[in-house]
């Protein structure tokens, strides 16, 4: 499960990414008018690194920005760094394109390729915690495998149709501009449906190469 904390964030994560998101080649060249239309998350086993992805919306189109939340730099990772903030509770936390976390990759591949399912959400009041309504809700196409590859490094290459992620033996396609229209097909495909989205939506998939 993840716990979700009463705290003030500074900057708050839609301020550090309407100053990141321009940057990104699939991105258009502003973020005027940057808003959220709900977010999903993914388990840590570890319970060390906080896996959100953040659905938004700007100049008409709807896109995915997953993130890695961390409380110590990750090494290596410098070029995918969105930012940091300072939490009330938690302290300074680094931001990172979470294409690029080892952790990230690990628990959507498990979700794709094992069925694993999203983290529940709780918030955590004065140390009591209240189970969180989810915004957006994802589910594998299947087939269900077995297992999956151990991730201890992943390398993101921006393609045409999203993020391409190789790591290990696995080769993942995070689609960030995503097509509301299209009904996603093949298997081993992550679906989305969140309000106002009645039908399901390519998230990301598992690849060939």
């Amino acid at each position: 499960m993840a716990i979700i904390h009463q705290a003030e964030l500074q900057p708050t994560k839609l301020e550090l990414l309407e100053e990141w998101l321009p940057s990104q080649p699939w991105f258009p060249e502003s973020a005027a008018g940057l808003s959220k239309v709900g977010s999903y998350r993914f388990d840590d086993p570890a319970g060390e690194v906080g896996i959100e992805t953040i659905l938004v919306s700007a100049a008409g189109s709807t896109f995915q920005v997953p993130l890695t939340y961390r409380a110590q730099p990750l090494a290596g990772a410098e070029p995918w760094l969105v930012g940091t903030m300072q939490h009330s509770v938690l302290g300074q936390r680094w931001v990172y394109d979470a294409c690029a976390d080892p952790v990230y990759v690990t628990a959507l591949a498990a979700s794709i390729m094992l069925g694993r399912p999203q983290a529940k959400q709780y918030l955590d009041v004065k140390g009591k915690l209240e189970i969180l309504a989810e915004s957006v809700f994802v589910q594998s196409t299947g087939p269900t495998l077995k297992a999956v590859a151990s991730v201890s490094s992943a390398t993101p290459r921006d393609a045409a149709d999203g993020t391409a992620i190789e790591a290990a033996d696995l080769h993942l396609l995070v689609v960030r501009k995503l097509d509301l229209d299209a009904q996603p097909a093949g298997p081993l495909t992550l679906t989305g449906i969140w309000e106002g989205q009645q039908d399901n939506v390519k998230l990301a998939a598992v690849t060939n190469a």
